[in-house]
């Protein structure tokens, strides 16, 4: 247990790490640094999940992981997590989105829906992001919120791969599934396209694993 642990905050700093350097060294890209940030950490899930990490170490490590984020709103504890030109809770809901995962699903012994949610916010998200910022010439309103359809695309496709990907290698292939990963794709990319204040990283995460753990109990 204590290999693994080590593994994980060693792929944790790694990830800060470079993240902060990013940051510091080129304060224009302070996007990317928060995108690595964004990505890295959302990854880790994975390790939990094949490490076979218990629960408790996931939702003690999302806690400190969500006290470091809130305190970072009000001071640049860590120049990577803050936010671009704006005020959001982001980061902060992404923590707590992913304890509130592992504290669900792990008892269960369904760990896949939760490595499911947070992965189609870490990816699709975070390409989005990249992607619609640098590609993005035709946008669109919501709420007052510009969004490109580039970024918004990049969102379904990362969502589909993801979704697909998971439920077809848990449950394996079959139309129900498809179609499930499909639909859970398309609710993921509305819920990150109408979302405010950085509440997509909560809405998101929790949306894509409850729905598709929601359809999956359907289908049985």
């Amino acid at each position: 247990m204590e290999y693994k642990l080590l593994g994980i905050l060693v792929w944790l700093a790694l990830v800060i790490l470079v993240a902060e350097r990013v940051a510091r060294v080129s304060p224009a890209d302070r996007e990317i640094s928060r995108k690595i940030v964004h990505i890295g950490v959302g990854n880790v899930i994975l390790l939990a999940w094949w490490l076979e990490i218990p629960a408790w170490v996931g939702v003690s490590a999302a806690f400190v992981a969500s006290i470091v984020t809130l305190v970072s709103y009000w001071y640049p504890v860590l120049a990577s997590v803050s936010e671009v030109g704006r005020k959001s809770l982001g980061t902060f809901f992404y923590s707590v989105s992913i304890g509130i995962l592992i504290a669900y699903f792990w008892p269960l012994g369904l760990p896949a829906h939760a490595v499911l949610g947070v992965l189609v916010m870490t990816w699709g998200d975070g390409l989005a992001a990249l992607v619609g910022q640098r590609f993005g010439r035709q946008g669109y309103q919501v709420w007052g919120m510009t969004k490109s359809w580039v970024g918004t695309g990049t969102m379904a496709i990362a969502s589909l791969v993801v979704s697909s990907t998971i439920l077809l290698w848990v449950y394996g292939l079959s139309w129900p599934i498809a179609m499930i990963a499909l639909l859970v794709a398309l609710i993921a990319t509305g819920l990150e396209a109408f979302s405010k204040f950085g509440i997509d990283n909560l809405t998101v995460p929790l949306g894509s694993a409850f729905i598709s753990f929601a359809l999956i109990q359907l289908s049985a």
